[in-house]
């Protein structure tokens, strides 16, 4: 797994042993920064459900301005912090060892990009996102990025977005959601 383009670019991150975390292939980041380019440059971003934090490191490798990274794993978090040192971005990143819900419940900071790649196997992408229509932490014209399998749908009706696109690379599906203009 590596940083695919921008300041740290061919930097290698750091994966878990085992099967606990499931890194997003470099294919499907690739598409996914594809997809959102022109939103990343001095972007405030979640990355919510971090495990490795290659999302958020995509992002401020690509000229993102901040980065937030949560994770309820101990192990995880340490892993978050070790790839942000090689990639030399810690100075602009904060990790924080949380549950995503509780973050979201206490957290006064706004964003223009939050990425959700919860367990598959879990109903945690949909509380996550209706929690964060909900409290309104997603700037005005800001995107939620979701990572899921495939073969489970992703209600398209929560408060204030509007989906933009589904992708599907195999067996994983990629869902963009939009902040509505107030």
């Amino acid at each position: 797994m590596r940083v695919i383009t921008g300041t740290a670019r061919g930097t290698r991150l750091l994966t878990p042993e085992g099967l606990h975390t499931r890194p997003t292939t470099d294919r499907v980041k690739e598409a996914i920064f594809s997809a959102i380019q022109f939103e990343i440059a001095g972007a405030r971003v979640l990355d919510l459900f971090a495990g490795t934090g290659q999302l958020g490191i995509e992002a401020l490798s690509r000229g993102a301005a901040h980065a937030v990274f949560t994770d309820n794993d101990d192990k995880a978090v340490r892993l978050v912090k070790e790839n942000l040192k090689r990639a030399k971005l810690a100075d602009r990143a904060m990790v924080v060892c949380t549950d995503y819900l509780s973050y979201l419940q206490t957290t006064r900071e706004a964003f223009d990009i939050i990425f959700l790649d919860p367990p598959y196997q879990e109903k945690f992408l949909e509380i996550a996102v209706r929690t964060i229509s909900e409290i309104d932490i997603l700037r005005n014209r800001g995107i939620i990025v979701c990572e899921k399998t495939a073969q489970r749908p992703l209600a398209d009706d929560f408060a204030g977005l509007t989906l933009v696109k589904e992708y599907r690379y195999g067996s994983t599906s990629v869902v963009l959601y939009r902040k509505e203009s107030v």
